[in-house]
């Protein structure tokens, strides 16, 4: 009688043993392979949505701020974030420059000109507008208090774009 329930059990299980048997993956490869093709092809459509949402990434970036916080004050953060160096390696780390980095440097510093003359004008500007205390002989320690007085400028400056007080 037991030996027929068994068989019995069996047979009804059958129809489920594979819904709770193993998950069916696609191979790796051709996952992988997919997702290339796919992301390669949708590099149009990335910049223009990308771009058109700007606005809405500055209002929740924004918005992010305690979030932010939280996350870089967790527990065991710098443990979490030296894991991952660890995990990702040097070799990765290489790979990308030689693959990826190279070809878009040049590239992606012609398009932050603007971007670089605009954050260093302000201390161009703080520079030009120093009258520096007189120079003394060579290896006079005073002749450290010019580099002071530029060092304090550039910070004040940089104080003062940030709203933080400074001149």
């Amino acid at each position: 009688m037991k030996k027929i329930f068994r068989i019995l059990t069996f047979i009804l299980l059958l129809p489920v043993l594979p819904i709770i048997g193993a998950i069916k993956v696609k191979d790796i490869s051709a996952s992988g392979l997919k997702w290339t093709e796919n992301a390669g092809r949708a590099t149009e459509g990335y910049a223009t949505n990308a771009e058109a949402s700007a606005e809405e990434w500055a209002r929740k970036t924004a918005a992010s701020v305690d979030t932010y916080g939280q996350a870089i004050t967790a527990p065991g953060i710098k443990t979490r974030f030296q894991r991952g160096v660890a995990r990702a390696g040097s070799a990765k780390y290489a790979r990308k420059i030689r693959d990826v980095a190279r070809d878009r440097y040049g590239p992606g510093v012609a398009a932050a000109q603007t971007d670089y003359q605009q954050g260093a004008e302000p201390y161009f500007s703080t520079l030009a507008g120093l009258t520096l205390s007189s120079r003394k002989p060579r290896g006079d320690p005073a002749n450290y208090n010019r580099v002071q007085e530029v060092g304090k400028a550039l910070n004040a400056k940089r104080l003062a774009l940030l709203g933080g007080g400074g001149g």
